[in-house]
C-alpha cells in the first residue's frame, strides 16, 4: 500500500486479512467510523456511498458495494486493478466506487482531475484504464499522451479541466476528507460493505470478504 511517501506502510496479505476477520465489524464501516470520529458531515451513507459526482463501475444496482480510493501512481493500485475487476466482473452484483485520492505528489494530483475532467465527456473510464495500465511513473507530457491515444478529446479535456475546476477540486476535498476519517494512510484502500480494508487483497481474499458482507448485510 502505498502511502504519504512512507515506503515502510505495505502489509502483507496475511495482515490484511487479520484487519477483516475475526472481530472485522469491530474495525468498522461508516457507522462506526463515525461514531469514532464524529465525522458526521462528512461520512454519510450518501456522501462515501451515492456521491453523484463519483465514478462507478461494475454493476450499477449491485447489493454490495466496494468503495475504492486511489492514486494513479501508486504501483500497488496498479497491480491490483485488474484482479479487483476480474472479481467484479465475475460477481456481477458488485457496484464498485472509485474515489481518486491523489497523495503521491502534483503530478498524481494532475491525473487525478484529468481523470475526472474526462468524465464531462463521459471518458472517465477510459481515461483510468488508461493511466492505471502503464507500469511506469506518469508525467504530465504521459498522462495526456496516454488519454489521447484512449479517445479523449483533448481541446475538450483543457476546457473542462477550466470550466469545471471548482466541480473537480471539490469532488477530491470530499475524497481526502472521507478517507482521512477511515484513519486510511494510503492507497489503495477500501470499504466493502460494513467493512474497512485499509490494504491489499489477493482475488480470493476479495470474493471472501465481498461474502462476508453479504452475510454482514443479512445480519
Amino acid at each position: 500500500m502505498a502511502g504519504f511517501g512512507n515506503k515502510g506502510l505495505v502489509p502483507t496479505r496475511r495482515a490484511a486479512l487479520t484487519l477483516i476477520g475475526a472481530g472485522a465489524l469491530a474495525m468498522g464501516g461508516i457507522a462506526s467510523a463515525r461514531a469514532a470520529t464524529g465525522d458526521d458531515e462528512v461520512l454519510t451513507e450518501a456522501k462515501v456511498l451515492r456521491d453523484p459526482d463519483t465514478p462507478v463501475a461494475g454493476n450499477p444496482g449491485g447489493n454490495i458495494t466496494i468503495v475504492e480510493w486511489s492514486d494513479y501512481n501508486c504501483p500497488y493500485c496498479r497491480k491490483l486493478e485488474p484482479e479487483l475487476r476480474q472479481v467484479v466482473q465475475d460477481d456481477g452484483k458488485v457496484r464498485l466506487v472509485m474515489k481518486d485520492w491523489p497523495i503521491l505528489g502534483p503530478v498524481s494530483v494532475t491525473a487525478a482531475r484529468t481523470a475526472l475532467a474526462a468524465k464531462f465527456q463521459d471518458k472517465y473510464h477510459q481515461a483510468h484504464d488508461a493511466m492505471m495500465g502503464v507500469s511506469s511513473r506518469l508525467t504530465e507530457p504521459r498522462i495526456n499522451e496516454l488519454l489521447a491515444a484512449a479517445g479523449v478529446d483533448m481541446d475538450r479535456l483543457k476546457r473542462d479541466l477550466t470550466g469545471h475546476a471548482k466541480d473537480i477540486d471539490a469532488i477530491l476535498k470530499r475524497n481526502n476528507e472521507q478517507a482521512e476519517a477511515f484513519g486510511f494512510r494510503g492507497t489503495p484502500s477500501f470499504i466493502v460493505g460494513k467493512y474497512r480494508v485499509p490494504g491489499v487483497l489477493s482475488m480470493t481474499e476479495f470474493e471472501q470478504v465481498i461474502a462476508d458482507a453479504r452475510k454482514a448485510k443479512m445480519n
